[in-house]
């Protein structure tokens, strides 16, 4: 169950990120958050969904609003994932899915005839004041980061 709730705050969280940084909600208050959770570094679509997000980066930091990808993998891996693609924003790791419970991305998948419990893609939208403004769940990633850009755009 969500402890999120559109134009609710959203709950206080903290991540280890890339960079050996620690990024929690009031480290980036009075900025506008997308954060996007995807299944597992180098993969193709969340290759794909991390390099979309990479090429409009410019767009959201000029409407003050910062980019954070989430999966369950190590620091480790998203060092290397990030570095190997250039992404120009941090990576967070949830191996213990706390911001996946917040959220509730975990989802039963269905890969090759067997039940898995996986990341749902989905993407928040968290205003300057730390409250969600939309939510985008089972996402498919053509197209997807320009929507985001859009609704960003529509908070003024």
């Amino acid at each position: 169950m969500s402890q999120t709730e559109i134009g609710k705050k959203v709950p206080a969280f903290s991540l280890p990120a890339t960079g050996e940084q620690t990024i929690s909600l009031t480290s980036l208050k009075g900025r506008n958050i997308v954060i996007y959770f995807y299944p597992k570094d180098s993969t193709p679509g969340c290759t794909q969904e991390g390099r979309d997000f990479s090429a409009l980066y410019k767009k959201f930091q000029k409407l003050d609003t910062e980019i954070l990808g989430v999966s369950r993998d190590s620091l480790k891996a998203h060092e290397n994932f990030k570095a190997k693609q250039g992404f120009p924003f941090e990576l967070l790791s949830d191996s213990d899915e706390a911001l996946c419970q917040i959220f509730d991305v975990i989802k039963e998948k269905n890969m090759y005839g067997r039940k898995t419990m996986g990341i749902e893609r989905s993407t928040f939208l968290i205003d300057k004041k730390g409250v969600l403004r939309q939510e985008w769940r089972k996402v498919k990633v053509k197209e997807h980061a320009e929507e985001v850009l859009q609704a960003v755009k529509a908070l003024g």
